[in-house]
């Protein structure tokens, strides 16, 4: 992929982050469920939640490109 400019790098960049983020949420529920103690059940939920509250790379990624 060739990226011209700045801005395509950047909105690239925030695609790779949107997308990851969108990963984390699918995996952390199972990573939950395996957990072996309930302080890393409760850690991975509290990560979950963190995660689903990162609004502001999806509304870059709109806005942006």
């Amino acid at each position: 992929m060739n990226l011209e400019t700045l801005k395509e790098l950047y909105v690239n960049e925030l695609r790779d982050l949107y997308n990851a983020e969108n990963q984390l949420v699918k995996a952390l529920p199972k990573m939950a469920k395996g957990a072996s103690s309930d302080e890393l059940k409760e850690a991975f939920e509290k990560h979950l939640q963190q995660t689903k509250g990162h609004v502001g790379i999806a509304l870059i990624v709109r806005t942006v490109g």
